[in-house]
């Protein structure tokens, strides 16, 4: 058997995904005796996935569901025989706070960009509905490179569409506002699409939006998505509050830096981490990965989970999003960007209490997020108030700050990550993985860590046969 080290920084869901595909990779019939390490700097594994006790109840407080039509995770709760632990929404429809008015979030739209214009006329005025129909008659959409995605929206469709529709469910996604993203990071259909020739973003959206299929959108695990964490960290060697401030090659390998000053040696590495530090561990070691990852800027979010007495009348509907420029009855912003009515979306989390979050924050605009704990629960049980009519105090309440974790898809993120993963495809045993590459959600992420990983082993396993 021939010993190797591999070191995974960040033990978040995409280095644990290495981690894990890394031994399944690496077992004992490659002749590789495989010793693999997440070093997580905080005291906690899973990044944006933290499952938490509330009232009671198994809760979600980062990221709270998966997209079933893609394939990853799907595939990894299979293979760990997790597949049965896995729920779906319940019918509650979403809705969207939109000139003051809050409504039900229409069908046949591609994150808010119509395939049919009649879909969206209830959330606009008479010009707005009319500004919308007419995309389709304006000359030919022709993207030269990345489009800034708020400035392309507002020429062709207006503002009322952007900001009352699409600014909201890219908010959700991102936390950030449409106006600083660009279009073939956030909308890879609808730029497909253009590339193929649809001349209007209305017929782009058309040939992309997805047919119904009458089979659910997301799904998430019953006791939360904290157990996928749990499994893959039973299989892993983790080192908590373990910060790695320096990369270096050592070799045909590396050295890496610990924040205690303990040096540690490893034969591939894989980067899971937040932009911010792979920009710092890679400079001077891939100084063009490093200048692609300082070109991305993170925002801060924060999730205020509030459990309600049973019996608490909140609407029947999965939540409400808003705009950057929604307003309260006084004039003043609201404190969330969103509210999910957990309670009425889950029917597996509607029995003992009543339970909501609130989504708090967007690049550049940290707002509430400045308050406490306490101030910032104070906030949104008013904005809950104004939304729902809902004043019943909360039993049990948690706050999580998500701080700088965020990646914004600006225009031409689709270009740094070519530039990222071109640099490190030079560096043997090495891998990048991690949000700021192919998306934000769970399955991305899972993606990226199956593929370091992959790239990870197949170097390995190429140098024991030389």
């Amino acid at each position: 058997m021939s010993p190797v080290r591999v070191a995974v920084v960040g033990g978040g869901i995409s280095g644990l995904v290495a981690a894990h595909r890394l031994r399944v990779l690496l077992g004992r019939d490659t002749g590789i005796d495989a010793g693999i390490t997440v070093l997580e700097q905080t005291d906690r594994v899973g990044g944006k996935i933290r499952t938490v006790d509330l009232a009671g109840l198994r809760y979600d407080v980062g990221a709270e569901a998966y997209l079933v039509r893609r394939p990853e995770v799907t595939a990894l709760l299979d293979e760990l025989g997790m597949a049965g632990d896995v729920v779906h929404p319940t019918g509650a429809r979403s809705t969207v706070r939109a000139g003051g008015v809050t409504r039900h979030i229409p069908g046949r739209t591609v994150m808010g960009v119509p395939a049919d214009p009649a879909a969206v006329a209830d959330l606009l005025s008479a010009d707005g509905a009319r500004r919308v129909a007419e995309e389709s008659a304006l000359p030919p959409v022709h993207l030269a490179g990345d489009a800034a995605l708020g400035p392309l929206l507002r020429e062709r469709f207006g503002d009322e569409l952007t900001d009352r529709l699409v600014d909201p469910l890219l908010g959700g996604v991102y936390a950030g506002g449409v106006d600083g993203l660009g279009l073939r990071a956030t909308m890879p259909g609808i730029a497909a699409a253009l590339d193929a020739g649809a001349k209007s973003l209305t017929e782009a959206a058309a040939a992309v939006v997805p047919a119904p299929t009458g089979q659910p959108v997301f799904g998430t695990l019953a006791a939360g998505l904290g157990t996928l964490v749990d499994r893959l960290a039973r299989a892993a060697d983790i080192r908590l509050n373990t910060l790695v401030r320096g990369l270096e090659r050592a070799g045909s390998g590396w050295r890496l830096t610990l924040g205690t000053g303990e040096a540690l040696t490893a034969d591939a590495v894989v980067l899971a981490v937040p932009a911010p530090a792979a920009r710092k561990l890679l400079d001077g070691v891939v100084p063009a990965a490093a200048a692609a990852y300082g070109r991305v800027e993170v925002a801060s979010m924060a999730v205020v989970a509030l459990a309600l007495p049973a019996g608490a009348d909140l609407p029947g509907t999965s939540g409400v999003l808003l705009g950057t420029r929604e307003r309260r009855l006084d004039g003043s912003p609201f404190a969330v960007k969103a509210f999910t009515f957990s309670a009425s979306k889950w029917a597996h989390l509607g029995q003992d209490a009543v339970v909501v979050r609130g989504s708090v924050g967007r690049h550049g605009e940290p707002g509430a997020l400045r308050a406490d704990d306490d101030e910032l629960v104070r906030l949104v049980r008013a904005d809950l108030v104004e939304l729902t009519g809902v004043t019943a105090p909360p039993i049990d309440a948690v706050v999580t700050r998500w701080g700088g974790g965020l990646p914004q898809y600006a225009v031409g993120h689709t270009g740094l990550v070519a530039e990222i993963e071109r640099a490190v495809a030079d560096e043997p045993g090495l891998a990048v993985a991690g949000a700021t590459l192919r998306g934000v959600g769970i399955p991305a992420c899972v993606g990226t860590g199956d593929a370091a990983a992959r790239r990870i082993a197949a170097h390995l396993l190429s140098s024991v046969s030389q």
